[in-house]
């Protein structure tokens, strides 16, 4: 990891003390490894950091010229790895101060008036997340565009709706699948809405108590891409909600992602035989050459806990800490990479795209279980009679279905009017799937109109989705 072993370890804290850190505290501090991967929105925001102490007069023309170049070139290093943080660097401020000191010697000191480290890593870990959380709603966008087009192709295909996961009613194949694109949406717009509330920049807070310096943190907040500078300086550089909230989202996200992978799993079970997965998204067994194993709908799923262990173990860390900063915030930064980096990992569309519904199968199955019965008892109350009445007609009814081993379409018009008179021949028309289908018209129900419909707006909603993120 290091270039330059051998130097002399830069502190950005060691004025005041006599004597370096025992070895166990310097081993303890030390997030460099970590917190690298700011790198990039570290040096953004010392560009930022640079014009205004020049607007304030701290810095001359030709001092900013030289700033500025050098934080280019260091940051041209960084993304090519000529420049990599080294065993004696504490975080990732102390070793880009060392990449800027080596190129301007000195006048690299003058970058640090007016800012601290707290207001440094609070805005850079901002930058970053807001940052991402575009990419994570991009790739979102892509998985809800494979479940609609699979939801077009099977537009068609009734299925047998579950609750408890017993058969219940009839539905169509494309409403349940919508039914996820509905959840994910919601997440879409849940990192929307939260990106708007992490849209406040803390640089110019200082350590807490804001700087003396005639310094504009709303300039350095709109060079960032920030809709406003900080309110209150002790609140900027020790609020952390934005980190908890955006690991809140995170983990609600793994858990609708872990849904439909548990989906995935049972539809691609032999009990189910609804689906097949690619065998680009499955592996195989080590000792039995029939296996099929739906691997990564299970890791989806797996994943969920550790999305859910890294909100609840910074909510821990969070709880008792008393204004402004403390270290323990550095404990922050781990939580949210690793929910970064495993919703990239699991959101990845092909394993939904390249699914293949066996149609024919799922539809055999829509109406079994007596899955008719609420659409009979429903048109019975059309029909004036009290729904408690006609649920236990109803009820009997498919208790001498489970006697004589029928579903309720092949009762015969005469044991019908012995289970009750009201079950007169023409209740046989919510007796198909079809029927019961087309007859779930209120909005948004399982009708194939109103399928269709919600498949529309649900598409304009992804594509703008799509858009914010390229935005």
């Amino acid at each position: 990891m290091a270039e330059d072993e051998g130097a002399p370890p830069i502190r950005l804290w060691g004025g005041r003390f006599e004597s370096g850190p025992a070895e166990a505290l310097a081993r303890l501090s030390v997030s460099v490894q970590f917190d690298w991967r700011l790198a990039a929105y570290d040096l953004l925001a010392s560009r930022a950091h640079a014009r205004v102490l020049h607007q304030a007069g701290l810095l001359d023309e030709a001092e900013l010229t030289r700033m500025l170049a050098a934080l280019d070139d260091l940051g041209e290093a960084c993304r090519q790895g000529r420049f990599r943080p080294s065993a004696a660097d504490e975080d990732v401020h102390t070793a880009l101060e060392r990449g800027l000191l080596e190129r301007i010697g000195s006048l690299a000191g003058k970058l640090r008036a007016g800012r601290s480290r707290n207001d440094q890593i609070a805005t850079d870990l901002r930058l970053y997340l807001r940052d991402h959380a575009r990419l994570i709603v991009s790739r979102l966008a892509e998985l809800e565009t494979a479940l609609m087009d699979q939801a077009q192709r099977h537009l068609g295909t009734p299925a047998p709706g579950m609750t408890h996961l017993q058969h219940a009613q009839p539905v169509l194949l494309a409403h349940w699948l919508l039914a996820h694109v509905q959840s994910f949406a919601r997440d879409a717009g849940r990192l929307r809405d939260w990106d708007r509330r992490a849209a406040v920049c803390p640089l110019g807070a200082g350590a807490l108590a804001g700087s003396s310096l005639p310094l504009d943190p709303g300039t350095v907040a709109a060079e960032l891409g920030f809709a406003s500078a900080f309110g209150n300086s002790i609140d900027a550089v020790s609020d952390r909600d934005f980190a908890a909230e955006f690991c809140f989202a995170a983990a609600l996200l793994g858990v609708h992602l872990s849904r439909l992978g548990e989906e995935i799993v049972l539809w691609s079970s032999h009990e189910f035989g609804w689906a097949e997965i690619d065998d680009a998204y499955a592996t195989g067994s080590s000792i039995m050459p029939q296996k099929k194993n739906p691997d990564v709908a299970e890791l989806a799923r797996g994943k969920a806990g550790r999305l859910i262990g890294g909100l609840t173990g910074l909510l821990a860390t969070l709880k008792g800490l008393p204004l402004a900063y403390d270290r323990d915030l550095q404990e922050d930064k781990e939580p949210v990479f690793d929910a970064v980096d495993t919703l990239l990992l699991v959101l990845p569309a092909g394993l939904v795209a390249t699914l293949r519904f066996n149609s024919e199968r799922i539809a055999a199955s829509a109406a079994a279980g007596h899955a008719l019965a609420t659409d009979l008892a429903e048109l019975l109350v059309r029909r004036g009679v009290p729904f408690r009445e006609a649920h236990e007609i109803v009820g009997h009814l498919v208790i001498w279905c489970q006697v004589h081993d029928c579903e309720l379409a092949d009762v015969s018009d005469a044991d019908l009017a012995r289970v009750s008179p009201q079950l007169t021949p023409d209740v046989r028309e919510v007796l198909t799937v079809p029927g019961a289908l087309a007859a779930r018209g209120s909005p948004g129900g399982t009708a194939p109109d109103r399928v269709a419909e919600q498949l529309t707006q649900l598409r304009a909603a992804v594509e703008e989705q799509a858009a914010w993120a390229a935005g």
